[in-house]
């Protein structure tokens, strides 16, 4: 009988470590194609995280160079909830909640109306490019600790 509570309880904290580990690609866009939806089984580990594709052939573009999806792929870690913001993406600055914007759908607050203005001065690819590029990712950005962490 031990054997079997055992057994079932391990079992249901490995399931629900699943179910947690599991991201949500509602309304998510391929990296490379951004127009078409993401696929969960076209997938690319980067920054210990997961990028998600519309096609193999998305899929292959990014394992040969990433470089140039880079802002597209760290704004696809937070958007999927497996990186959170921290800090400001160009100071590094405590956020302000009441600065907050959508930046292509995602959620951005900044430390200071200067710093949401200039985001708010570009548009589309060069928006994300901003305030996803490599430099304000490490900046304002961090992988998210998972709740029993």
């Amino acid at each position: 009988m031990n054997k079997a509570v055992s057994f079932l309880a391990i079992m249901a904290v490995a399931c629900a470590t699943v179910i947690a580990g599991e991201v949500d690609l509602k309304g998510v866009k391929c990296v490379v194609a951004s127009a078409r939806p993401a696929q969960m089984s076209k997938s690319a580990d980067y920054k210990d995280g997961k990028v998600y594709f519309c096609c193999g052939n998305c899929l292959g573009k990014f394992n040969k160079d990433a470089k140039p999806f880079a802002s597209k792929a760290n704004m696809q870690l937070v958007s999927t909830k497996q990186y959170e913001q921290k800090a400001c993406p160009f100071s590094g600055g405590d956020l302000n909640p009441e600065t907050a914007i959508k930046v292509a759908g995602t959620k951005v607050a900044f430390c200071c109306n200067g710093c949401k203005g200039k985001a708010e001065k570009a548009e589309g690819e060069e928006q994300v490019k901003l305030v996803f590029g490599d430099k304000a990712f490490e900046k304002g950005f961090a992988k998210k600790k998972s709740d029993d962490s």
